[in-house]
C-alpha cells in the first residue's frame, strides 16, 4: 500500500478515535426498561415503545423491567409472537424504519454483554433500536492501489443520517446469516462488487461497539470491518439506491471531512481505525 504525502500520523488520528467512540458509548435514554424475551436477557424497552406495549397478552411491564413471551400458549412459536409485538410498533408509529426484513434477536451473556451468543428467535428489522436489540454491522473499506479509499454517500431517503458520507459497504447481518455472507450480499448491493472483486480481503474482525441513543430508542451494534485493495479495473457502482455517490478520496480529504464530522459515527470510527492502521508513527 502506497502511503500517502499528506502529514497523517497516528498522533494526530488517536485523540479522534477516542472522540467518535466516546461519543458511541451511551446508557439507554431514561425510563427505559431492561428487556427480556423468554428467560432472556435481550435488549432495553424504549419509554414510547413501552407505552405501545402496555397491556397487551404476553407482555409484562414493571418499573423496570419488561418481559416478553414469559408463558405462551402450547404451540405458539417466538417469532410469531414477537411479529405481532413488531406490528403493534409499527402501528404506533414507533417503527419508521420498517423494512419487511428479519433480524436475529441475541441474548446478551453477563460475562460478553457485547458479544452475539445465543439466538433467541427473529424479529422485524425496523424494530430492532426500540427494542434496545443487538445488532451486528459489517463494513468493507475499499482502498486503491495508490492509497486512496472509496467511500459513499447516503441517498436522502435514508431514515438514519440521509446524505452522509460512509464507508464503501456497511450493512447488517441477516436472520441466520454468515456475517461474511453479509459482506459479499452489502458489497453487490451497494457497491456492485462481486464477490471475486473482494476476495483478498482481510478477515472480519469487531473493532467497536456502538451503545448510542437514538430518536427511535438505543442502538446496540457490533462493528465488524474489514479492508480490501480494488483492482484497478474495478469502479464501484451502486445497485440498490441507498446511495447517492460514490467517490475515491485521498487521506487528507478524509481527515478534513472526519474533522467535520461529515460522515456517520460508524463510518467514522472504522475510517479512522484503518487510518491508524496505515499511518505514519
Amino acid at each position: 500500500m502506497t502511503k500517502s504525502a499528506f502529514f497523517l500520523s497516528r498522533q494526530s488520528l488517536f485523540p479522534l478515535l477516542k472522540g467518535f467512540l466516546a461519543r458511541a458509548t451511551q446508557t439507554p435514554i431514561q425510563g427505559s426498561l431492561a428487556l427480556f424475551i423468554g428467560a432472556e436477557r435481550c435488549g432495553w424497552l424504549f419509554p414510547g415503545a413501552a407505552q405501545a406495549l402496555s397491556g397487551l397478552p404476553g407482555v409484562r411491564l414493571t418499573s423496570n423491567s419488561a418481559h416478553f413471551g414469559e408463558n405462551l400458549p402450547a404451540g405458539e412459536p417466538l417469532d410469531a409472537f414477537l411479529a405481532d409485538i413488531a406490528l403493534r410498533l409499527r402501528a404506533a408509529g414507533c417503527a419508521p424504519g420498517w423494512r419487511n426484513e428479519l433480524l436475529d434477536v441475541w441474548a446478551q451473556d453477563e460475562k460478553h454483554p457485547n458479544h452475539p451468543q445465543k439466538r433467541v428467535a427473529a424479529i422485524e428489522r425496523g424494530v430492532m433500536r426500540p427494542l434496545g436489540l443487538m445488532t451486528q454491522a459489517v463494513h468493507l473499506s475499499g482502498w486503491s492501489e495508490d492509497g486512496r479509499l472509496w467511500v459513499a454517500r447516503r441517498a436522502l431517503t435514508k431514515a438514519t443520517d440521509p446524505g452522509m458520507w460512509d464507508t464503501l459497504v456497511g450493512g447488517l447481518v441477516g436472520n441466520f446469516e454468515d456475517p461474511d455472507d453479509a459482506l459479499v450480499r452489502e458489497s453487490d448491493e451497494e457497491a456492485g462488487l462481486d464477490a471475486p472483486d473482494i476476495i483478498a480481503r482481510t478477515p472480519l474482525r469487531t473493532i467497536a461497539h456502538m451503545k448510542r441513543q437514538i430518536p427511535e430508542g438505543f442502538q446496540l451494534e457490533a462493528v465488524l470491518t474489514c479492508e480490501c485493495v480494488l483492482a484497478p479495473h474495478v469502479t464501484p457502482r451502486n445497485r440498490d439506491g441507498e446511495v447517492m455517490d460514490i467517490q475515491l478520496l485521498d487521506t487528507e480529504t478524509l481527515y478534513k471531512l472526519l474533522k467535520e464530522d461529515a460522515f456517520t459515527l460508524e463510518a467514522s470510527i472504522v475510517i479512522t481505525e484503518d487510518l491508524l492502521n496505515r499511518a505514519a508513527d
